[in-house]
């Protein structure tokens, strides 16, 4: 496995690969989920790229770009275990090497659920990943199910830009009590990671109302949003496809989904 910290040393690397190239972009502090992406990467393509960057663009202010966790020799093992055969660190000077005046802007999809709570959240996002695409020369990109709206902007970018990658989903890991996996769940104390499971129980209800009341009942979590929506294109529909929530437990925020033709969790 390469490690790549430069674009130079990127470069030399992406040079060596032959075949079908997939690309797993992370922001690092990996997990089982980070793992089953590149799994399914390997399944892909010939060759594997992991990007391990915490994007400055996507966090606004007062989020928790500071102390979001890096645990890059951790990350390394995992994806040397995996098999990824070149894993790309940049900081961000690398990344942006001038602050960027030109950004993507994710429309009407970035003002919605996410968008709404997290202002240019999803520029940021659509940002970054339109620059790795271009750094790293992908067939093919890998993202989790879990970042359902973030997914949907990728791909109508990649559709809307005739960017020419593959978007691949992966459907969403998650711990045998169904809470999601995500890298922010290890600033839950025990307390607050059983208070998070109303996330998924409330997904499992399959339906808004009932969803809704289980959390008035759980006075430590404080929902932002639960609605059923068009997985395409975010608007709240009736007989949306998908189930989105998204909730405050203590200082952490996490968000979930269920596709209603999936199993619930």
């Amino acid at each position: 496995m390469i490690v790549a910290a430069t674009r130079e040393e990127l470069v030399a690397a992406r040079k060596d690969l032959r075949g079908r190239v997939a690309v797993v972009m992370t922001m690092g502090a990996l997990h089982d989920g980070h793992a089953e992406l590149v799994r399914h990467a390997r399944r892909h393509a010939d060759a594997v790229i992991v990007t391990i960057f915490v994007n400055p663009l996507q966090f606004g202010a007062g989020e928790d770009l500071d102390r979001y966790p890096r645990t890059l020799e951790s990350d390394l093992a995992i994806l040397d275990a995996e098999g990824a055969d070149v894993v790309f660190t940049p900081t961000p000077d690398v990344v942006y090497p001038t602050e960027p005046l030109v950004r993507v802007s994710a429309g009407a999809l970035g003002d919605v659920f996410e968008g709404a709570s997290r202002p240019g959240h999803f520029d940021g996002v659509l940002t970054v990943v339109l620059k790795l695409m271009h750094l790293t020369q992908p067939d093919v990109a890998l993202f989790g199910q879990k970042d359902a709206q973030q997914l949907a902007a990728i791909r109508r970018m990649v559709s809307d830009l005739d960017v020419p990658v593959s978007v691949v989903a992966v459907p969403t890991v998650r711990e045998p009590d169904g809470l999601a996996l995500s890298s922010r769940n290890r600033y839950l104390t025990e307390e607050q990671r059983r208070t998070a499971l109303v996330l998924a129980r409330a997904l499992a209800a399959r339906d808004v109302a009932a969803g809704r009341a289980l959390f008035d009942a759980e006075p430590g979590a404080d929902l932002d949003y639960l609605e059923r929506v068009d997985s395409r294109t975010f608007e709240a529909a009736p007989d949306g496809d998908l189930i989105v929530v998204a909730a405050r437990v203590g200082s952490t925020r996490l968000i979930d989904n269920l596709p209603l033709d999936e199993k619930a969790p």
